[in-house]
């Protein structure tokens, strides 16, 4: 007979490795063809409600590495709310309107403008339900939940619907107006942006110095003096009306030996300026105050038709410059409001594709924007009124699909006027739960710093504005008409407006005085993608019965501050007075390895796709758990490498106590904790405090901390300690000894209770562990997580143990000094001899420890002293083959080699935390 066939070293169909590219696919689909979702809404049906309402991705391409930590962040909430007394449903959504979705379909050859436009939409609306198809797969395949069967689309005709009537209800408050002025504008889109779509990068520029002549110096300044003025965007002269100075800024007359003008120019900037334009001996001559100066006039640099005007602001710095800013009102929003204050005129001289028009003069008609610095400098050295100019690399506004600088530019547009209602959402954020907490001061401050929303968007793929003209253009703004336009949208979709005639849109026998002759037009404008997802809130939550308004959370990147959590926050409280969410958890973006930014153009792309093939879709989960997610987190192939490692920890461990409970009946066998061994009940407590402190964590949606929680749990408690000291009992006593049962009722609770834990994170490998435990459920998900039980002793117990652990930390540092000293090789070569304190001495007898086995020495003597010593020998006797210790009563003839390459071999791949003498023979 065999020395292995006399221990119990278990069995379990558990396997070593999951080959979790293969099975995961296999269990997706079971849960979906057992309504596994569904099952546990029904189990949950009357439990409080919990809603995370999922901010919608934009429906086009495969999903990223971002993508799955987003979506797998949220499965992970819902999964828990779900196992903790919640009704928690997951419906998620798709962003599916929008400029990226038209550029697709132009490079796949169709054109848009030879095209109706209902057409056209036709066509956007395929392909975006195509793109969602795609994304579902991909997203599904990450594990995650949710009822895929009946997502929300910002394309469905009761989204438009309740977006429409969101809009009316926002108009009937007056918060929608029409007005001319500069918004931020992508030629290259060739539509209006919100700030939500802009990105900044840095971008060289010309920078232009130039002087304006006085024409009317109010008395204070001759005909001779010359106003010296800065522009880093030439192509803005030929629109410029003014120039601007600050009220309370010192402003010098100067007078160069070798120029018979004279310049006016910020006194702060004199000495850098006079350098820069090669004044020599300049004499200052007078100084003023900005507001001196204010509503002096000079000429334009070379349109005899225009004069400009001298106006002050604040908006004017002396970081940089002259001190005084050229000033074009159709071009920059502070130049727009200090033009508006004054009353001068709003030119307009670029069009919608970014060439120059003919009001810019015939010297720039049909020239692109950027390419015109030439001219404007050309122009004005030939006026004698060039100064200097200088390329200059600074931060600018991008469009953020097309990657193209911006221009603002004055045209008429639909905005939302925040500044009524801004204080009642600034109070509203007062009343959000932001994790990470910086989030609030983020939030608030955009909105407390924000301007008006321009929602008007000059494109076909998106919610039509609700608007009708009279004959005399008079706009109709009519929260009754834009419900009847909701009534249609709900009924036909959007596109049903641009398939009727205005007439045919209005109700029957509309009637309005400023259309004597019943004549009316629609609005072509689209609504800002932002005010699509902007409404979910009404789309959503209030369309959906198993939803609650407001949300509990809402989820995504930090970026959202100014997108999503922005939008959605104006709408509700433009509407309802509240905020669409009580707590708001935002993540940071996600980089390689080397902290750059993930691009194709790179090559560090990491599709989720990919490594679910490669490694498995639990990688990607278990990464996301380890990760500081608040912030900018990391990813590369050797960092999913790392994730695997700790992987195949977990599950080696829970493949551990699986094996070592095959022979171990829950309900017969089960020892109640009052008859637990000592280390036994350690663990039970242990395990205990382990569940209260992942609840506590769970509640801050804190992963970072549970997962390094979960790791030392695994490493340290219970495979450095527990498991090891487990061996001698579950192995070698007696098959239902007392010893055994209780160690494995503890080995039972501790796989059950972790599994359940882990059924958030790690879905598909806790099911696979649950079909080899002997729980009622069906499937891990369908039961409840563990509680926190709270038992007498834990307090007490865990600091006399914690005498224990002081000791063994003593012991241990003794038995490496042995080692280097080549006494002995493992542990179980030793013989120690110990003094124990009297303190030491009655808390072990207390808890009954047997120091031998807990310590995994052969041989230990103890006595008692005042202190604590402990000295090492290497053990008497020979090993006995069963329990691989040292006995005296072994003669030299009975022993047996420790270990075999093949043995160990076979150890290493069944049970890495056992050694290649446990299978010995």
């Amino acid at each position: 007979m065999k020395i292995k066939d006399t221990l119990h070293l278990g069995h379990t169909d558990f396997p070593m490795r999951g080959s979790l590219p293969k099975t995961e696919p296999v269990r997706e689909k079971q849960w979906a063809d057992d309504k596994v979702y569904e099952q546990r809404l029904e189990l949950n049906k009357n439990k409080p409600h919990f809603n995370l309402h999922d901010g919608p991705p934009y429906a086009n391409g495969n999903i990223h590495i971002g993508h799955a930590m987003n979506k797998i962040s949220k499965d992970i909430i819902v999964r828990y709310k779900n196992m903790t007394g919640y009704y928690a449903p997951y419906v998620p959504g798709w962003d599916t309107h929008g400029l990226p979705i038209e550029q697709q379909l132009t490079k796949a050859g169709h054109d848009r403008k030879a095209m109706a436009k209902a057409d056209w939409r036709r066509l956007a609306h395929d392909y975006a339900l195509k793109q969602v198809d795609m994304q579902r797969r991909d997203f599904k395949r990450l594990g995650v939940l949710g009822d895929w069967d009946h997502p929300y689309l910002t394309l469905h005709p009761e989204f438009e619907a309740a977006q429409i009537r969101v809009f009316g209800a926002m108009a009937g408050k007056g918060y929608i107006y029409r007005g001319l002025k500069p918004v931020y504008w992508s030629w290259s889109s060739e539509s209006a942006l919100a700030e939500a779509e802009i990105e900044y990068h840095d971008l060289e520029s010309t920078s232009l110095f130039y002087a304006n002549r006085v024409k009317d110096g109010k008395g204070i300044l001759d005909r001779n003096t010359y106003l010296v003025v800065w522009t880093t965007t030439p192509f803005t002269v030929t629109a410029s009306r003014g120039i601007t100075l600050g009220p309370d800024f010192d402003y010098v007359l100067v007078k160069a030996a070798n120029d018979d003008r004279k310049f006016v120019v910020a006194k702060a900037l004199l000495e850098e300026n006079a350098k820069r334009f090669g004044w020599q001996d300049y004499k200052v001559l007078a100084t003023y105050k900005g507001m001196d100066l204010d509503k002096i006039t000079v000429e334009h640099p070379w349109d005899p038709d225009v004069t400009e005007l001298v106006m002050n602001a604040d908006h004017v710095t002396l970081d940089a410059g002259t001190g005084l800013v050229h000033t074009a009102p159709g071009f920059g929003e502070d130049d727009y409001n200090v033009g508006m204050k004054y009353g001068i005129e709003v030119a307009m001289t670029v069009d919608e594709k970014g060439y120059l028009m003919a009001s810019a003069g015939p010297d720039f008609q049909g020239k692109f924007y950027d390419d015109v610095a030439p001219i404007v400098i050309d122009k004005l050295k030939a006026a004698g009124l060039w100064l200097a100019t200088e390329k200059i690399v600074h931060s600018y506004p991008f469009d953020w699909r097309t990657k193209k600088p911006i221009i603002w530019r004055a045209v008429p547009q639909w905005f939302v006027s925040i500044e009524p209602f801004r204080k009642q959402i600034l109070d509203q954020i007062e009343n959000v739960t932001f994790y990470p907490d910086w989030g609030k001061v983020r939030l608030y401050n955009m909105i407390k710093d924000r301007g008006d929303w321009v929602i008007s968007r000059q494109r076909v793929w998106g919610v039509p504005l609700p608007i009708f003209y009279a004959e005399d253009k008079t706009p109709i703004v009519d929260e009754k008409l834009i419900d009847h336009v909701a009534d249609l949208f709900a009924k036909y979709g959007s596109t049903y407006w641009f398939e009727h005639t205005a007439k045919e849109l209005l109700p029957d026998g509309y009637t309005n005085p400023h259309s004597p002759h019943g004549e009316f037009t629609k609005e072509e404008d689209i609504m800002d993608v932002w005010f699509d997802s902007g409404s979910s809130w009404a789309g959503v939550m209030q369309q959906r019965d198993n939803l609650d308004y407001p949300a509990d959370v809402y989820l995504e990147g930090a970026d959202q501050f100014r997108g999503w959590f922005n939008s959605n926050i104006i709408t509700s409280v433009a509407v309802n007075g509240i905020a669409p969410y009580k707590s708001v958890i935002a993540q940071g973006f996600v980089f390689d390895d080397k902290g750059q930014k993930m691009s194709k153009s790179l090559g560090n792309i990491i599709s989720p796709n990919e490594i679910a093939d490669q490694m498995g879709i639990e990688i990607i989960r278990l990464w996301v758990m380890s990760i500081d997610s608040s912030e900018d987190v990391h990813v590369s192939r050797g960092i999913l490498k790392q994730v695997s490692e700790s992987y195949r920890k977990i599950r080696n461990t829970m493949r551990f106590l699986l094996a070592n409970t095959e022979d171990f009946d829950a309900k017969k066998d089960r020892v109640p904790f009052e008859k637990r061994a000592a280390v036994d009940k350690w663990m039970t407590v242990k395990l205990n405090q382990f569940v209260k402190d992942w609840h506590e964590k769970m509640q801050r949606y804190d992963f970072y901390d549970l997962f390094k929680q979960l790791i030392n749990f695994v490493s340290t408690d219970l495979s450095a300690f527990y498991l090891d000291v487990a061996k001698d009992i579950v192995y070698i006593d007696e098959a239902d000894s007392a010893e055994r049962r209780s160690m494995q009722t503890v080995f039972y609770e501790t796989a059950v209770t972790l599994t359940k834990l882990l059924t958030p994170f790690l879905p598909h490998t806790a099911e696979e562990i649950w079909e080899n435990l002997q729980e009622p459920e069906t499937y891990a998900y369908l039961s409840e997580a563990p509680e926190f039980q709270p038992i007498a002793e834990a307090d007490s117990l865990l600091t006399d143990w914690q005498t224990f652990f002081d000791f063994r930390d003593q012991v241990n540092k003794e038995l490496e000094n042995a080692r280097e000293k080549s006494l002995i090789g493992k542990s179980a070569e030793a013989a120690l001899t110990v003094v124990l304190t009297k303190e030491q001495a009655d808390t072990f007898a207390k808890l009954g420890l047997d120091l031998r086995k807990l310590l995994m020495v052969s041989q230990l003597t103890q006595s008692q002293g005042s202190e604590t010593s402990v000295q090492v020998a290497h053990a008497s006797g020979a090993v006995d083959p069963r329990d691989r210790l040292f006995h005296d009563d072994i003669g030299a003839d009975q022993k047996f080699p420790m270990f075999s390459k093949k043995n160990a071999e076979i150890v290493e791949h069944d049970f890495p935390t056992l050694t290649a003498a446990d299978l010995e023979d």
